[in-house]
């Protein structure tokens, strides 16, 4: 049997993973989507062998760095392979969202223009929002002139507090994007180095306040976004890599770069989707997977992530991505990030009566002290507990959680915390262990209770299914070994770590196939046809119809995913709407909206040695 290999890389807070594996030639000759998109874990997909696995630091002020080091250690772990022959590379990066959830994006300047309505300061974001008068009725046409004379001032104004990136978002903006596309030239043209974001090109929904959200949070991590593809595709070029390389998005599917750089908001998502199809690769054909409800935690350094499956399938979140509290019109797996992980800080409050004496996350700088930093951390607080149950050494007596690293740094750092609060350390160690604990069982239980709210859809079957209540938990990522029988106590379920936990979401990354998606919206009263995605408009007859517009959309996909490189994709329409209207001389007319897709899936499932 001839084999390809196959690259994943993720890009986590703390550390930068790579997977080498090895795959079955003529399964990756198939075309994308034609495998893995029923039930995602099924034992029917060809194996794939692990070949080789590296881990590096990730190096925030030298992204470039931490792709070459990671690499260097894939090589020499795998000496006899030649990088030239590896046919595909897919990333993961936790970086985006880790940025968002430590409060570490950059800062947004907010155009908008809404017209008559609510006022769009009810749901405007971030400190620098400027409103401009005029607006545009639910069909696109304009009920009131735009007026950006505001504009330039509040611009430079954000431009001298250090604001680098702006979003234009007017409310039936993908039904007309001219007021849009005027605010973009008035902040162009007063700051013609910043950054602009349109709403339009995000989405083709109606839905002003998520319209906003997925814009500003597309410009927040849109610099991180780029430097990091930037930093990866120097990289892999000096390593001498030629392969295509795709980015994950938030849904579990992988999109060509030239893609994921107009819309680095698809990606933010990008590591706990790795994360889930990882698990998903590693143990799809174990009965715990295939049959129920299981919980996937993926803890790294920086935070905790997680995500529900159902029969096999990850869940989808049907109201879209939900971040810092705000819903986005970005279509992704049910998944919370939290800020707990073995690096998070520790935040000693001893006062009497204190809630949380001891608060762990979601702040992190460094690693923690077993492993050379400088502060004591959530890992140095379970090597404090994990010793006192036993030897040093892979796992403590009786089957206790592991040690990592120097266990002897973390007691000598947690010690000299807890001496400067009147405390032991190892009552230092339990309330942070508690803590952290604690916020996991609450964002897990948010969670299954958010999905159980309404309809669960899944990844496999776009159809509602019973109640999702997990009684499995899948644990991955570095800290899994140190903290898994604790989990299972505090979870009140039981605890499985795969093989390879430590390196899953850069397995996860390596074989996913690639997908996309877009919206086609047709009024045949104005006999006007858009795909906001393409920024295309068309001319159509007032007898346009519903399957026209299919074959349009469907059409209109393969064709962008063809101009980046994919070619083959199996697309389906998820949703196609059609609704009568009156036109504006009184006259019968339709409104039309499909929205077409590559469902995600997998190449291959893991072959576990």
């Amino acid at each position: 049997m001839s084999e390809t290999y196959v690259l994943g890389i993720d890009a986590g807070g703390t550390h930068t993973d790579a997977v080498l594996l090895a795959c079955d030639a003529a399964a990756e000759e198939l075309a994308p989507g034609e495998i893995g998109a029923e039930g995602l874990g099924a034992e029917a997909l060809p194996p794939a062998r692990l070949v080789a696995s590296a881990k590096a630091r990730t190096r925030h002020d030298n992204l470039p760095a931490s792709v070459r080091e990671v690499l260097a250690a894939l090589a020499t772990a795998a000496p006899g392979c030649d990088f030239g022959a590896i046919s595909r590379v897919t990333l993961g990066a936790t970086l985006a969202v880790n940025a968002l959830v430590q409060d570490r994006a950059d800062p947004v300047g907010l155009a908008l223009s809404a017209g008559p309505g609510l006022d769009p300061h009810r749901f405007a974001m971030g400190a620098h929002v400027c409103v401009v008068p005029g607006g545009l009725d639910h069909r696109g046409v304009e009920v009131s002139p735009l007026r950006t004379a505001s504009l330039p001032a509040a611009v430079r104004e954000w431009e001298a507090a250090g604001v680098a990136a702006v979003a234009c978002v007017g409310k039936f903006s993908p039904r007309n994007a001219a007021h849009e596309l005027a605010m973009s030239e008035a902040v162009r043209s007063a700051a013609p180095q910043m950054s602009i974001t349109v709403g339009h090109r995000l989405s083709g929904r109606l839905n002003f306040p998520r319209r906003m959200a997925t814009a500003y949070f597309n410009a927040a991590v849109q610099r991180l976004h780029n430097e990091f593809l930037d930093a990866v595709e120097a990289a892999l070029a000096e390593a001498g890599i030629t392969a295509s390389v795709r980015l994950l998005k938030a849904d579990g599917g992988a999109v060509p770069l030239t893609l994921s750089r107009r819309e680095p908001v698809q990606s933010i998502l990008s590591g706990p989707a790795a994360s889930v199809m990882g698990v998903l690769a590693l143990c799809g054909g174990s009965k715990a997977m295939r049959q129920g409800c299981s919980l996937l935690l993926d803890m790294g350094g920086t935070t905790t992530d997680m995500a529900l499956f159902v029969d096999g399938s990850p869940v989808v979140d049907r109201d879209g991505m939900l971040l810092k509290g705000r819903r986005t019109l970005v279509r992704a797996l049910a998944s919370v990030s939290i800020g707990v992980g073995g690096d998070s800080l520790l935040a000693v409050d001893a006062a009497h009566g204190a809630a949380r004496p001891v608060q762990v996350g979601p702040l992190r700088e460094g690693p923690a002290m077993a492993f050379g930093g400088s502060r004591p951390t959530l890992l140095d607080a379970l090597n404090v507990l994990n010793f006192a149950a036993g030897p040093a050494g892979a796992q403590g007596i009786n089957g206790g959680d592991a040690v990592a690293g120097d266990v002897n740094a973390s007691t000598a750092g947690i010690a000299a915390l807890a001496a400067e609060h009147g405390l032991s350390p190892e009552s230092l160690a339990q309330m942070a262990a508690d803590d952290a604990l604690a916020q996991v069982a609450a964002a897990a239980r948010a969670l299954t209770d958010g999905i159980n709210a309404r309809p669960i859809y899944t990844l496999a079957a776009l159809k509602a299914v019973r109640e999702a209540r997990p009684q499995h938990v899948w644990l991955v990522g570095g800290p899994a070994a140190c903290v898994a029988r604790r989990m299972s106590k505090a979870l009140n379920m039981p605890v499985e770590t795969p093989p390879y936990a430590d390196v899953a979401n850069a397995v996860g990354a390596a074989l996913t196939l690639p997908t996309d998606a877009l919206e086609l919206y047709a009024d045949t009263g104005r006999c006007v046809l858009t795909i906001p995605a393409l920024e295309l408009t068309e001319r159509i007859g007032k007898g346009y119809s519903l399957s026209e517009a299919r074959q349009r959309a469907s059409a209109m996909l393969r064709e962008r995913l063809e101009a980046a490189g994919v070619s083959g994709a199996r697309v389906e329409v998820t949703e196609a709407d059609i609704f009568a209207t009156l036109d504006d001389a009184g006259f019968g007319s339709k409104d039309i909206r499909v929205v077409c897709q590559v469902v995600p899936g997998l190449s291959a499932s893991m072959k576990i040695m």
